[in-house]
């Protein structure tokens, strides 16, 4: 199970980890109602390195990114959900738009997005180059979304 931690604490363990060999993984998302790509998306993340952190936007972060009606889970619910996927290590939540400060602060070896973005659209990609850190492009073509499950909800 997945340990949900603060960034200041995580700090501390990554720096371990990383005295330890380990290649460090960070992915980040809403993930409010999760679905198959989600999942596709953290596995694949999971496969480039040794330990996944998972980056979770806080419910303000949501709601000034995705609107009013959102997020549709709260951020204890989806952190509880995430932490018992067995490819998720360790969960950090962040309040900003982008894990910009996450990843400068942890400084992981590789910053995985979905396939909705390429390596030049990764909003953090200046973070991540500063540090010599490397993006990768992960999981299955960009066929589930959130917005979609909901659309077809109210149908």
């Amino acid at each position: 199970m997945a340990h949900l931690l603060t960034l200041k604490t995580l700090q501390k363990v990554v720096e371990e980890l990383k005295s330890q060999g380990k290649t460090i993984v960070f992915a980040n998302g809403c993930f409010d109602i999760l679905h198959v790509g989600h999942i596709r998306y953290l596995k694949s993340a999971r496969d480039l390195g040794d330990v996944l952190i998972v980056g979770l936007n806080s419910d303000a972060s949501i709601e000034r990114i995705k609107g009013k009606q959102r997020p549709v889970t709260p951020l204890k619910e989806r952190a509880e959900i995430l932490s018992q996927l067995p490819f998720v290590d360790f969960i950090v939540v962040f309040d900003e738009p982008t894990a910009d400060n996450v990843l400068a602060t942890l400084k992981p070896h590789i910053h995985a997005k979905g396939t909705d973005y390429t390596e030049e659209s990764v909003p953090e990609r200046q973070t991540v180059l500063s540090y010599g850190g490397k993006i990768a492009i992960v999981g299955d073509p960009k066929d589930h979304s959130v917005r979609e499950i909901l659309r077809r909800m109210r149908r």
